[in-house]
């Protein structure tokens, strides 16, 4: 055979030459891609992946700090933690949202439970950024998220401590309640808190917050393919918050609440030598434990929309026509400016005449020849029309001032309104009118413009039983750590001394005794056996009062009905409680706010002259254990706190106060 029938002879040394080297070009440009594809990722990228990579299997979770206790004066717990667990989506297991949200949706509604997530799905999230769904969740929820764990990608549990607020309704504007953080609350300060962070929201809650809230702590946790915890790989302990001591005696707030049975206004009791705060109540109120889980719509529209505002504290926010009890001091600025004596005689046959208009008592046949004594006692407003009027306006809006009224008294709570004393000045300004003389006639018996709130009302009697100091009301006493050494203490902060004579005191206090004591006195429902109480009380219109009878008896309506009020302090030689009570729409407050006062100054000298209990031990208890390090790998355990725990059937009760009658005072 040949040799050219040889298929290797049949193609050129050239030809396979240049194939060679285009195979050899193609090769060679894969491999320089390759390499330096491999050189992005190992150089470039490098950090970036082998964080991510990291993270795959080790996560930084947060542990949340637990708040510090809230206590009132004798070391009851009036706000504690307990053990909840949240449902938390971690998108780097399952970037879709939705899809393991409808999954667990199907699985609750086939067990016929409610599941609607606090977040509205977004469809994919921000890779390892945790996105809470529940808070607070069922233990049904909470079986159902671990047992179908391997269905539902990126569903954990986590577990965090929750408020229990053991006083509910009776301390809710006092105490408050918390919530996650808002994105205004975070701009303001982002050094402090982070996304998902539980702050105070309302109350001593949000007062004390940077002193409750605590340090939160850190954790990395080994995690396996589904998110699960596998094994703690080190931890930073969250720090506890401090406890706050307060000043609020729950017996005595509770005596309150009882006292108000549902009506609603505002109850305030004070000691009258230091300002310290024994009870605070507005009524209606509302549960802040409905803050620690998840609030609905419809939740928060009862509440908001509700016409009687039960998340306002009247007793620091609610703004009031002082009435009567704003006559001593009209007495005060006249005395002072020597307008009149305790001797001088106005005669009252019922009405008071200035210009064309006609200002009427409320003693319809008149109260006659009165002075000073007989006019507190009987609270005579034709009196004070005559007096208020040789004094004018100005003078008594100074006065006024001096005794802490139309202007925040300082109390350790925000959202606490000013009132207003008005004056000349003040209508030019904001009504671009001049002062009228009949104006001042309605001011005179705390009418008009005049506008106080309950706990500036009580500042100015705890100065005139006191002598004349005006102390800043104080709700806290101290703050301290969690084993009870002081941090803070709140001590008396005097803020003015009201520059009135000694002479001039003892003449309305003596009035005011008479008020209560003698057997014309518009209080003396309240009068106890001691004969120990002094007090005013009085009536604020909500509308004009009517001319004619058939219109004034339209007025009565609950709507527009008068507000009762009534101030007292006890004993009358040397104060140690005073009282001031508002029920809005309740009429006179003779009948409606003074048995209030009763009931609360009855339980006080109870307990104080009641023969001393034998010493208890001192109990501790502590948060729910819940689930503890190690129980379940990667969970925080539980933090515990421990509190001294005062019974409430301690304390006695307290006599019930003398039946109420009508008292004829506006």
């Amino acid at each position: 055979m040949s040799m050219n029938s040889n298929p290797l002879n049949s193609h050129e040394p050239g030809e396979f030459r240049q194939r060679f080297q285009t195979l050899f070009v193609v090769v060679f440009i894969a491999l320089s891609i390759l390499f330096v594809r491999m050189w992005y990722l190992q150089v470039i990228k490098g950090e970036e992946l082998r964080q991510r990579s990291e993270n795959n299997s080790v996560r930084m979770r947060k542990l949340p700090a637990l708040r510090g206790l809230i206590l009132d004066t004798n070391g009851m717990a009036l706000v504690d933690n307990q053990t909840s667990f949240d449902l938390v989506f971690i998108p780097d297991r399952s970037r879709d949202i939705r899809e393991t949200i409808d999954k667990f949706a199907a699985l609750c509604r086939k067990r016929s439970l409610a599941f609607a997530p606090d977040v509205p799905p977004k469809g994919r999230q921000r890779t390892f950024q945790p996105v809470r769904l529940e808070r607070n969740v069922a233990w049904e929820k909470l079986a159902l998220a671990e047992t179908h764990a391997l269905e539902l990608p990126g569903l954990i549990t986590e577990v965090s401590p929750v408020r229990q607020y053991l006083a509910g309704e009776v301390m809710a504007h006092v105490i408050g309640y918390i919530g996650e953080i808002g994105p205004e609350e975070l701009e303001r300060n982002p050094a402090a808190y982070a996304m998902g962070d539980m702050v105070g929201k309302f109350g001593i809650e949000k007062y004390l917050d940077p002193y409750l809230r605590g340090t939160n702590g850190f954790e990395q946790v080994e995690v396996n393919a589904v998110g699960k915890g596998v094994r703690s790989l080190g931890r930073i302990d969250p720090v506890s918050g401090y406890n706050v001591v307060l000043n609020i005696d729950s017996y005595l707030q509770k005596t309150a609440w009882d006292a108000m049975a549902g009506r609603t206004g505002a109850v305030v009791v004070m000691d009258p030598r230091d300002g310290a705060v024994l009870a605070m109540l507005s009524t209606p109120s509302f549960d802040p434990n409905l803050f620690t889980g998840k609030v609905t719509l419809a939740d928060w529209r009862k509440l908001a929309d509700n016409r009687l505002r039960p998340m306002e504290n009247r007793a620091a926010s609610g703004q009031y026509p002082p009435g009567s009890t704003y006559k001593p001091v009209v007495a005060a600025a006249a005395l002072e400016q020597k307008l009149i004596t305790p001797e001088t005689i106005v005669y009252c046959n019922g009405s008071f005449v200035m210009g064309n208009r006609t200002f009427r008592c409320w003693q319809k046949k008149g109260h006659g020849r009165v002075n000073l004594h007989r006019a507190l006692v009987e609270s005579c407003d034709v009196f004070f029309y005559e007096v208020g009027r040789r004094v004018g306006v100005d003078t008594l809006a100074r006065y006024a001032r001096e005794l802490g009224l139309g202007a925040p008294t300082g109390v350790d709570l925000p959202r606490e309104k000013a009132g207003l004393i008005p004056t000349r000045e003040w209508k030019l300004k904001r009504f671009r009118q001049p002062w009228h003389p009949g104006e001042t006639i309605s001011i005179a018996i705390g009418q008009g413009y005049d506008l106080v709130t309950p706990i500036q009302l009580l500042n100015a009697y705890a100065a005139l039983a006191n002598g004349g100091t005006v102390w800043q009301p104080r709700l806290v006493k101290r703050i301290e750590t969690q084993d009870g050494k002081p941090v803070k203490r709140f001590p008396p902060v005097r803020r003015s001394v009201a520059s009135i004579s000694a002479e001039t005191l003892k003449q309305i206090n003596r009035g005011l005794w008479g008020v209560v004591n003698e057997p014309r006195g518009t209080g003396y429902v309240l009068r106890r056996r001691e004969a120990d109480v002094s007090g005013k009380t009085g009536t604020s219109q909500v509308v004009g009062l009517p001319q004619d009878e058939k219109a004034r008896r339209l007025k009565q309506a609950v709507a527009q009905g008068d507000h009762a009020l009534f101030v007292c302090f006890a004993p009358d030689k040397a104060p140690e409680i005073a009282i001031a009570v508002i029920v809005e729409h309740g009429g006179h407050g003779g009948s409606a706010a003074a048995p209030v006062a009763r009931r609360i100054i009855d339980a006080y000298f109870a307990r104080k002259n009641a023969p001393p209990a034998p010493p208890r031990p001192v109990v501790a208890t502590a948060v729910p254990a819940g689930t503890a390090a190690g129980s379940r790998p990667g969970t925080a355990p539980t933090p515990t706190a421990t509190r001294p725990v005062v019974s409430p059937t301690d304390r006695p009760v307290a006599p019930r106060g003398a039946n109420a009658h009508p008292e004829p005072n506006p």
